[in-house]
């Protein structure tokens, strides 16, 4: 009974670190991947923006999996179609469980990215990742694009978007099926720095945002630790 139990204990701990991403925002491979180690006990996604991979490039995708973490590639992909198709492609083969997209490149780009991403997960033998539309950054207070880019990406066939935690309970009432990827959490009192839509773990959760995106509020803190453990334990009590 008792291993039962823990592995009861394990599961539900995993399942809660899955509506989890910590944001790797380093310009260094080394001081990334040990930030990833040091905090895998709370978090079970970890998000590779611009910096990170500019800096540490392909294999941090392999060396974040190896650790343990299903990886999120923030690279908000906008171009021509093709060369959306093409660069989606190539990054869905190193095998993400999260790829963007902005939604603002349109609906023949979202489609080109999403046929590029499949294709490149496929020949590479990997599992497709879970693919996002871009609606409106956090960092924006003007969200007067948001409901047409939502469902541009609905539209498009994305499998999910980035919003923040405020515009959540309108994906779901207009695309429930949706996946809902949220940055701009905070912890109550964190300074909100240059985020303009904020909310904290908790109220996140109850809202019914899928995957919490963690960056400043965990790596700014005094104690990263006790700030992770502060998350997970909001998280915890929103899903329960």
């Amino acid at each position: 009974m008792a291993d039962l139990n823990g592995s009861t204990v394990v599961a539900a701990s995993e399942t809660i670190k899955s509506h989890l991403a910590l944001g790797l925002d380093f310009d260094n491979r080394e001081v990334a991947l040990d930030r990833a180690l040091a905090l895998r006990e709370w978090f079970g996604v970890a998000k590779v923006g611009h910096e990170l991979y500019a800096a540490a490039g392909p294999s941090i995708v392999a060396e974040l999996r190896d650790i343990g973490y299903e990886v999120f590639l923030d690279a908000k992909l906008h171009d021509i179609p093709n060369t959306v198709r093409s660069a989606a492609r190539v990054l869905a083969g190193y095998g993400l469980a999260y790829l963007n997209f902005h939604t603002s490149g349109g609906r023949a780009m979202l489609e080109a990215g999403i046929e590029g991403a499949l294709d490149g997960a496929q020949r590479a033998g990997h599992r497709a990742p879970k693919l996002l539309g871009v609606t409106v950054l956090t960092s924006d207070s003007n969200v007067s694009a948001f409901d047409e880019r939502l469902d541009l990406a609905a539209v498009a066939g994305c499998d999910g978007v980035v919003c923040s935690a405020l515009e959540v309970a309108t994906v779901k009432a207009r695309h429930p099926k949706l996946v809902t990827m949220v940055p701009g959490i905070r912890l109550a009192g964190s300074d909100t720095n240059d985020q303009a839509r904020v909310a904290t773990p908790y109220d996140a959760i109850r809202n019914g945002a899928d995957v919490l995106v963690i960056v400043r509020t965990v790596h700014h803190a005094a104690d990263p630790c006790a700030a992770a453990e502060q998350v997970f334990r909001e998280v915890t009590a929103a899903l329960d």
